[in-house]
């Protein structure tokens, strides 16, 4: 809850005139303040009534339960309005502007949602027999020809579950061409802006870790990077469009003199959103990159999941993908796993998950390709480019955009919070943009960039919608470099007030835990 509000008023004071202190409720407006569902719920109520369960005999033996499950109870009103509440208490991407960098926070579509809810996607089985799922295995078939055609690769694994996810598909897929030729190779390179999951998915992996600097570009250092590369170099990470927003001009070059070295180049497709249609990494010379369904092919985020991080691969690399994987054999389509492997895939690294995928979000983004169709996705990527630059150069003289000088962004625009008044920070402007109705965008990252701000329209975003986040932002940054006091405390019209984050991050309260009742003394 807030301790101050704009006008002054605290907890502990009353209204005008009051000879008492008010009661502080917490409640805004419209906005009610919302307790837990256990504080709501009493164990002897409930919204519906179910007919008294057969007596059997139990078989549960020493586990059988013999006290209450310890569940809230609550009628139908109370739970529709619970969840309701807390659903109001959420910023999502129906409601408004995500600006949140290298996330590319699109629109989803409903035609796929009403796709992804289509009998035999929505309701089919992994263990099903294979010739009752024969359109499921052609819609991963067809999406695995879109991506390969799409990254101009040789092969795609469609099971990784997520981002990070696939890049530890790629990574053990080169560890696994390394080994087929004898060669023990114990370093990845990474650029100082990589994403946090790239150093850690090569140190899960085994790999030791080195960072390659940026120019003042804000691009990798070539010159750095050729100095660095050996015989104990297995490949290098890098994100291309980087999360400085700008495309790597030397990836080429980079994949040339990595190739030459005896390494691989794993790309990290996060950012692919920014060159779909336009450039093929396979061109650059990339030997393996995660897609993220979720960002560039508009399946949703969810809370954590579900996701989907499907990875192509090189020709050299393709030998190596893991099972199981979709083929046609004339008119039917099977799944290649262990049992058939040796005949057509000998020296897959093995399995990353149980089954074959995350369906739903197949079914989503093909239906978003589709769509779209080939011309559809490279205008896409102009767009979203577009609307990357418009809010950079829009907003370039109210806050330092330390790339600026590099040439036009790609899918995000960079700021830091350089020039604001003494005491005033990143944290500052976020927060007083949620009292703005925005989400903040990412803070803090890349680390390269003193307190960083990464904006990513996307291109689902309309020309108003930008003007009217940009006036938000720049209110906001104006207050910040005057000083404005009242920034400090911000937010104030949220749900809850500023939060100590170091502390809810470190000691994060997780448990409901029932109030000891009080005993009176003897």
């Amino acid at each position: 809850m807030n301790s101050i509000n704009q006008s002054g008023w605290k907890p502990e004071m009353g209204n005008a005139g009051d000879t008492a202190p008010a009661t502080y409720t917490g409640n805004k407006a419209l906005m009610l303040e919302e307790a837990l569902i256990f504080e709501i719920g009493t164990a002897g109520t409930t919204g519906v009534d179910l007919a008294d369960a057969p007596q059997v005999a139990a078989r549960l033996g020493n586990l059988e339960r013999h006290r209450d499950i310890g569940l809230p109870g609550l009628s139908e009103p109370e739970t529709v309005r619970h969840y309701t509440r807390l659903s109001r208490q959420n910023y999502a991407i129906d409601l408004g502007f995500f600006p949140l960098g290298s996330c590319t926070m699109k629109h989803n579509p409903r035609l796929n949602e009403k796709v992804a809810r289509m009998a035999g996607f929505a309701d089919v089985h992994p263990l099903q027999p294979v010739e009752t799922v024969q359109g499921a295995l052609a819609v991963i078939h067809e999406l695995a020809h879109w991506l390969i055609t799409l990254t101009g690769m040789k092969a795609v694994a469609m099971s990784p579950k997520a981002g990070a996810h696939g890049e530890l598909c790629g990574i053990l897929a080169i560890r696994a061409a390394l080994t087929a030729r004898g060669d023990a190779r114990s370093v990845i390179l990474c650029p100082e802006s990589a994403h946090g999951t790239n150093p850690a998915t090569a140190a899960f992996a085994g790999y030791a870790v080195e960072n390659i600097p940026a120019t003042s570009e804000g691009r990798v250092d070539l010159a750095a990077l050729k100095a660095r590369l050996g015989p104990d170099v297995a490949g290098v990470m890098i994100t291309n469009p980087n999360t400085c927003g700008l495309f790597e001009r030397d990836m080429r070059e980079i994949s040339d003199a990595v190739h030459a070295a005896g390494g691989y180049v794993y790309c990290d497709g996060a950012n692919f959103n920014a060159i779909v249609g336009r450039v093929r990494p396979g061109d650059l010379g990339v030997d393996a990159m995660h897609i993220n369904l979720h960002k560039t092919f508009s399946t949703p985020h969810g809370g954590g999941g579900p996701g989907s991080g499907p990875v192509v691969l090189s020709e050299a690399l393709a030998p190596y993908a893991p099972l199981p994987f979709v083929t046609r054999d004339k008119d039917q389509y099977r799944l290649v796993e262990e049992e058939t492997a040796d005949a057509c895939h000998p020296d897959s690294f093995g399995r990353m998950v149980a089954f074959h995928g995350q369906m739903g979000m197949f079914t989503r983004a093909l239906s978003y390709i589709m769509s779209h169709g080939a011309d559809g996705l490279r205008q896409v990527s102009e767009d979203a480019v577009l609307n990357a630059n418009y809010i950079l150069r829009s907003l370039q003289d109210v806050l330092e955009a330390p790339f600026a000088h590099s040439g036009p962004c790609m899918h995000e625009a960079l700021f830091s919070d350089n020039g604001m008044a003494e005491g005033f920070s990143t944290l500052d402007i976020a927060k007083g943009l949620i009292d703005e109705g925005y989400h903040p965008m990412t803070v803090y990252f890349p680390l390269v960039v003193h307190g960083a701000m990464l904006v990513e329209p996307t291109e689902t975003e309309s020309k108003a919608t930008l003007d009217q986040f940009i006036g938000a932002l720049r209110n906001v940054a104006e207050r910040a470099k005057a000083g404005d006091p009242s920034l400090k405390s911000a937010p104030h019209h949220a749900p809850r007030r500023r939060l100590d984050e170091t502390q809810a991050a470190r000691k994060p309260v997780l448990v409901w835990r029932e109030p000891e009742q009080a005993v009176a003394a003897e």
